[in-house]
């Protein structure tokens, strides 16, 4: 399996405990998010659903993002994270929402060479957990899509078992 099974097994287990739903918005990891929680034990039973968003355009009408902050950072920021898991919360009427956006490959006619993404959680409309993850060694998009996805599996557990916050 691509996906921490692990993490997806625990989060599961920890949303279908607490009766509590998540929703996720995604760019730079493309629907994996998506498909890693479609894909967990009793998934209908906590994943309400998700959506790709990869321009401005699409993040404004679908989710509330600002555009012209979004025009200003290439749609990659905290505050574009946070609005995308804000908004897809409320389209999907989740507890939980996760907002990610980055740079799987590099964009050097935006200057753009590192790969990373930000990411922000939020429970019940407020934040409760944002960052950053970069990708530890240059390797195709797909690959680097699917370690923040492993990545953000492992913190939304940590966060579900009240470990960080």
């Amino acid at each position: 399996m691509v996906y921490d099974k692990q993490a997806l097994d625990a989060l599961a287990l920890a949303l279908i405990k607490a009766k509590e739903s998540i929703a996720v918005a995604e760019s730079v990891t493309a629907g994996h998010l998506q498909a890693a929680l479609s894909g967990a034990t009793k998934a209908l039973q906590f994943f309400q659903g998700g959506i790709t968003t990869y321009n401005i355009g699409q993040k404004t009408r679908h989710l509330s993002v600002d555009p012209v902050h979004a025009l200003e950072v290439n749609s990659v920021s905290l505050k574009v994270s946070e609005q995308m898991a804000l908004g897809v919360s409320r389209l999907f009427i989740a507890d939980w929402g996760v907002g990610i956006t980055g740079f799987a490959s590099k964009a050097p006619a935006i200057g753009e060479m590192s790969l990373y993404a930000e990411y922000v959680v939020v429970k019940n409309g407020i934040m409760v957990h944002s960052g950053r993850i970069d990708a530890v060694k240059e390797e195709d998009s797909f690959k680097v899509q699917v370690y923040f996805t492993n990545q953000v599996l492992q913190i939304l557990v940590t966060l579900l078992q009240g470990k960080i916050c």
